[in-house]
């Protein structure tokens, strides 16, 4: 049976406040499936904007991802998924994790250089340039021991499908990744669950501020791809470590000094949130960057990470399922 959409407008007898609704006396249902987020206080808050219990009965739905894969499995409603109807806005694509899961990622960058570059097309190739060499473990563990004992140097080890820092440590012996894949051999054997990983050249002398290594938060909202819409937001944040870099050898397992996760930060005992959060607004990271190496320099150096986000996307964008229904925000660190 079809739904169909239920009038929005607000009459003059329903008993609401009409300073709280939009422009017509319109305002727009919600659902989430998130009470416990930021986004949910804002939803909260938003004038003409207000939750909903019945079902099927919303404008815009704030969705978990296992919420997504539930309702909106790849093959739509074909394979039992939800019919949405024409106004209604759900905020993840199907298949997103094409470019939020870490192996995914790295195999649809991959890809995307080396169909360009079999085009003959190497500028654009060079483009996709900003990604280290990476493995996907075990699978590919034969590949990344080899890739070691020729080159050597400290390599990241990153779960899949993890955050906020859970599950990263730095290698920097052939013993410590064979170590490794042993260990996740036993679990298969054993039929444990385990997770896959990615391996990645670590960049040993990153950009730092007052000697602290750092990341940028940014964001980017994506409304279709195909054709590609996206917004890119003009703000962002910094994220600091606590301590001072160093790639010493006693220091290579110190998360404090790698990891700028403030989930990391926080469980430094030198961290003070009395005094520092240890993060800086673009705009200050600007400021600074910009008395250290001119204007010119630091707007070119945006310019470019700008351009690294618009290619991952377009590493994505013919697969990527383009639900006229979806949309995404994405956080770049």
């Amino acid at each position: 049976m079809e739904r169909k959409r239920s009038d929005k407008r607000i009459s003059q007898g329903d008993d609401v406040d009409k300073e709280n609704t939009l422009p017509g006396g319109r305002i727009v249902r919600y659902q989430t499936t998130m009470h416990h987020t930021l986004p949910f206080v804002a939803l909260k808050t938003r004038p003409g904007w207000r939750e909903t219990q019945a079902e099927g009965d919303w404008d815009f739905f704030y969705a978990c991802t296992g919420w997504i894969h539930e309702n909106l499995p790849y093959a739509g409603h074909a394979r039992g998924g939800m019919r949405l109807l024409d106004h209604q806005k759900v905020n993840h694509f199907p298949n997103h994790i094409e470019l939020t899961r870490k192996d995914l990622m790295a195999k649809n960058l991959k890809r995307t250089k080396r169909a360009l570059e079999k085009e003959g097309r190497l500028d654009e190739a060079a483009e996709f340039d900003f990604f280290p060499m990476t493995f996907t473990l075990p699978s590919e563990g034969q590949m990344f021991l080899r890739a070691f004992h020729e080159s050597g140097g400290v390599w990241i080890m990153k779960p899949i499908g993890r955050a906020q820092g859970k599950g990263i440590f730095l290698v920097n012996k052939a013993s410590q990744i064979e170590s490794w894949l042993r260990e996740r051999g036993k679990e298969k054997a054993e039929n444990c669950c385990y997770e896959n990983y990615v391996a990645q050249r670590y960049v040993s002398n990153p950009y730092t501020v007052a000697g602290r290594k750092f990341d940028l938060r940014l964001y980017c909202l994506v409304l279709s791809y195909n054709p590609m819409k996206v917004y890119l937001y003009r703000e962002g944040f910094a994220r600091f470590t606590a301590a001072r870099y160093s790639m010493n050898k006693e220091d290579i397992s110190n998360n404090f000094i790698h990891l700028t996760n403030h989930a990391i930060q926080k469980k430094d005992e030198d961290y003070d949130p009395t005094t520092t959060d240890l993060k800086w607004p673009v705009g200050q990271l600007k400021r600074f960057m910009t008395t250290m190496h001119g204007a010119m320099r630091v707007d070119k150096c945006f310019h470019g990470i700008q351009s690294l986000m618009v290619n991952s996307l377009r590493a994505v964008q013919n697969v990527i399922i383009n639900d006229k229904h979806c949309f995404e925000m994405y956080g770049y660190d």
